[in-house]
């Protein structure tokens, strides 16, 4: 609990790059003991979602690494672009229906201006493709490898806000789904997950801070 609700705030930039996460405030504010709060946090660390401080003992939220975002995006590429191939062929209407309710919960969470319901509704969408398409274990393998991308989506969100893009190309796979046509839903998929090349590009522009390289010098708040 205490790695997921961590890791979920970090990848909503509730927790920022930079903060440091201490053991012992943390061990107090979930009521655990700091064995289990350091557990967490070296899982944390092995998903490279925080790194440790080099101005003292204990742990602070990472940025994110360029150079994990390219592989993490095939690989989430090779899996989703097959989902959705499987979901066009075996779809029932029941699930068609479903699909297009969870766009529109998208559109209400977009009216609202609400971030948090979107990305919620964004995951649950694709997760509802992996049930459609007969394995909704590939979407528990998406979820281990896109840590890193989810942020960068989530920064988006709160630089750009714009949610608009992201539910059209949902609708569009939709359609292309309840049309029984494989080719056209992977195809759709591919270039929906590619549009997060561009968004990190701008990002690295707009708040190149919350980025690094390899040999970049360390953080400094």
């Amino acid at each position: 609990m205490i790695h997921r609700d961590l890791r979920n705030a970090i990848v909503a930039f509730r927790r920022r790059p930079g903060e440091t996460l201490a053991e012992r405030p943390l061990a107090e504010a979930y009521g655990a003991s700091r064995p289990k709060v350091r557990q967490a946090i070296n899982r944390l660390a092995d998903e490279q979602l925080v790194e440790r401080h080099p101005h003292h003992q204990g742990m602070r939220v990472a940025r994110i690494p360029l150079r994990a975002l390219p592989e993490a995006g095939e690989m989430r590429k090779a899996l989703e672009t097959r989902v959705v191939r499987y979901a066009a062929r075996r779809a029932t209407p029941d699930q068609i229906a479903r699909l297009r309710a969870s766009v529109e919960r998208q559109r209400v969470c977009e009216t609202a201006g609400d971030i948090d319901g979107f990305h919620a509704a964004d995951e649950a969408f694709h997760a509802l493709l992996s049930e459609v398409a007969g394995h909704p274990g590939f979407w528990d393998t998406v979820g281990r490898i896109k840590a890193q991308i989810d942020r960068c989506r989530r920064l988006g969100l709160l630089v750009f806000g714009s949610m608009g893009p992201a539910i059209e190309e949902h609708d569009a796979l939709v359609a292309a789904i309840a049309a029984r046509e494989p080719d056209r839903a992977a195809a759709l998929m591919a270039s929906h997950l590619d549009g997060v090349a561009g968004t990190i590009a701008t990002l690295r522009r707009v708040v190149p801070c919350y980025f690094y390289e390899p040999d970049d010098p360390p953080f400094s708040r």
